[in-house]
């Protein structure tokens, strides 16, 4: 039965967004917001009659070209042409699942009561959604200043019965999709146009689906990294609460407690050791990890406000009689976070091969690339190299964007954020983590095998056990990348509630 969301004033919350992400739902407009959009627009149309002094973006061109006025007649073709003419993304197809998070983001701003569109526009966003009928973005194109002007506007195109979309998996005319459905083009009222394209759906809506994947691959490195630490024959000793109580960062008292968690019962964790410590990548998780963690709760919570505010330009007030022209479009606040994010991500793989790192060196009785015959086989020895390339890959892609600036719009738009490419090159680490911990998963099974008969936790022994129905232990050398490939597809699948 498909589910229904409420467009509505209520916040957004991640969990909802989890879900909608994936489809399969009903946005339905409330009665609450119905009457926001219907009072705010029916209030800009009467203003529009007796208002005779220039109003950016309504009654004057855009950027450099405010001092341009328009005529009555001409308002809607004004917008009409915003749309078209700023339709310049390039380069790839942005993701489906981002797509959907756009629609939704953008139909939730509106529905805040303060931008001006007619109400029919927010419904044809949700008719959009709920026929996954999905319009064509590409990721290249926004400064991340005045909104996300170049995607948004491939995004909105599909209303006015231009552009393209994606529906039934493939690329259509928009306007031949509209015929099938028997809807008209929207034809856009004044400020419309740019209450579409002026904000930042497109970077938070990157923002939103890269955290979600964070959240779970902050988890994730949890578990994977107290396999390794079985595997590397390692000590308990530093995740014990006493240590985290005196240094009480969130996070890292989380780690800890999770890692504990993680090992209670195992056997091997229990025997005496001939170390009396581990290297740092192992015996420092809360400490990394849990900053990683704490960063990513940070950028969530900014995020969260961005997604939940409004963020075009001009702004209405109908009940004050008040049109401003201001700068909420201005992603500095995602541009900066999202950079953070990207570093805090980047150091859970750092610290994840440098735990390969310690598995394949031959220590603490385990063989040399963790393979019976190394020699004849090299084992594990490249895995550990595409994980060490996609954490110097990360460290190029965590140069920030944020601390870069150009000018556009002939000197207007003079100070920008590059939020989209701090948002685009986000999803990109995160794609690498995920990699890089799906490569420590396949070393640290490969190791553990070498501890036998002794037994790890119970709930690391249901994971191993579930893990070899997918991934094999190595004997001998096999085709590897086939190998770190299934191990990805079970991170990505495993029930992480049922171990944490």
């Amino acid at each position: 039965m498909t589910k229904v969301h409420s467009i509505s004033p209520k916040p957004l919350t991640y969990q909802l967004l989890d879900e909608l992400v994936k489809g399969g739902y009903t946005l339905e407009i409330s009665g609450e917001a119905q009457g926001l959009i219907n009072h705010c627009r029916d209030y800009l149309d009467k203003k529009m009659e007796d208002h005779d002094a220039p109003i950016y973006g309504i009654t004057t061109g855009f950027g450099s070209l405010c001092n341009k006025n328009i005529s009555r007649d001409e308002l809607s073709q004004l917008q009409k042409n915003l749309v078209m003419s700023h339709a310049c993304s390039t380069g790839d197809e942005v993701t489906p699942e981002i797509v959907r998070l756009m629609l939704v983001l953008k139909a939730h701003a509106l529905s805040l009561g303060h931008s001006g569109v007619q109400l029919v526009t927010v419904q044809r966003i949700a008719d959009f959604y709920n026929n996954d009928i999905l319009p064509i973005v590409y990721d290249r194109g926004s400064l991340g200043a005045s909104g996300d002007l170049a995607p948004l506007s491939n995004l909105f195109l599909p209303l006015i019965g231009e552009g393209e979309v994606r529906y039934k998996g493939d690329k259509r005319n928009a306007s031949d999709v509209l015929k099938e459905f028997g809807w008209e083009p929207i034809e856009l009222k004044s400020k419309e146009g740019l209450a579409l394209l002026n904000g930042t759906q497109f970077m938070s809506s990157h923002a939103v689906y890269g955290l979600l994947r964070a959240f779970r691959i902050l988890k994730l490195a949890d578990i994977i990294g107290a396999i390794s630490l079985e595997a590397f024959d390692g000590r308990i000793e530093p995740f014990h609460p006493n240590l985290h109580s005196v240094r009480p960062h969130k996070g890292q008292i989380e780690t800890a407690a999770n890692i504990r968690s993680i090992l209670e019962g195992s056997e091997l964790i229990s025997r005496p050791k001939k170390h009396v410590q581990d290297p740092y990548s192992f015996r420092c998780m809360p400490q990394v990890h849990g900053a990683s963690k704490d960063s990513l709760a940070y950028v969530a919570q900014l995020v969260l406000t961005e997604i939940n505010s409004v963020t075009d330009n001009p702004t209405i007030w109908p009940d004050e009689d008040l049109i401003l022209s201001g700068g909420n479009f201005h992603g500095q606040p995602l541009a900066l976070s999202l950079d953070f994010a990207a570093i805090a991500l980047a150091e859970i793989g750092n610290i994840s091969e440098r735990r390969v790192a310690q598995l394949i060196f031959g220590l603490r009785g385990l063989p040399e690339f963790l393979v019976a015959n190394p020699g004849l086989n090299s084992g594990m020895m490249i895995p550990q190299y595409a994980a060490a390339a996609m954490v110097s890959q990360n460290k190029q892609l965590c140069t920030p964007a944020s601390v870069d600036s150009i000018v556009s719009s002939n000197g207007q738009e003079d100070h920008v954020s590059m939020g989209a490419n701090a948002a685009t090159k986000l999803l990109r680490v995160v794609d690498n983590v995920e990699r890089i911990l799906a490569i420590e998963l396949l070393n640290a099974a490969q190791a553990l095998e070498f501890r036998r008969p002794a037994k790890t936790s119970p709930k690391l022994e249901k994971v191993m056990a579930d893990y070899r129905k997918q991934v094999c232990f190595v004997e001998e050398d096999v085709v590897m990348y086939k190998e770190m490939e299934k191990s990805l597809e079970f991170i990505k699948s495993i029930r992480i509630d049922d171990i944490l």
